[in-house]
C-alpha cells in the first residue's frame, strides 16, 4: 500500500518536511516513490503538487493525519470525486 506522508529534512531544531508517496512498510527516511509537496512548519509555508497528489490518491494511497489536514486545508480534496478518498 501507498501512504502520502511527511520525510523529515533541515537541520537540528529547524525541521523542514517533503511530503511524499511512499511504501507503507518503509521507514521515515526511507526511499520515496515521487516527491509530492514540502512543508515548513515554522515559516508555516505548503507547496503541494497537485496533479500528482492527485494521481496517487486516485489509485488508493493513504494520506496520514497530519498531510490529510494539510491537503484539506489547500481544499485538495474538493478536486476528486465524492466518496475517493476515505482517511482511516
Amino acid at each position: 500500500m501507498v501512504k502520502l506522508r511527511l520525510k523529515r529534512c533541515g537541520r537540528k531544531q529547524r525541521a523542514v518536511y517533503r511530503i511524499v508517496a511512499i511504501d507503507a512498510r518503509a521507514r521515515r527516511e526511507g526511499r520515496d516513490l515521487r516527491k509530492v509537496g514540502f512543508y515548513d512548519p515554522i515559516k508555516n509555508q505548503t507547496y503541494l503538487n497537485v496533479p500528482a497528489i492527485l494521481y496517487f490518491l486516485e489509485r488508493g494511497a493513504q494520506p496520514t493525519g497530519t498531510v490529510y489536514d494539510i491537503l484539506k486545508k489547500a481544499a485538495v480534496f474538493k478536486e476528486l470525486r465524492p466518496n475517493e478518498i476515505k482517511f482511516t
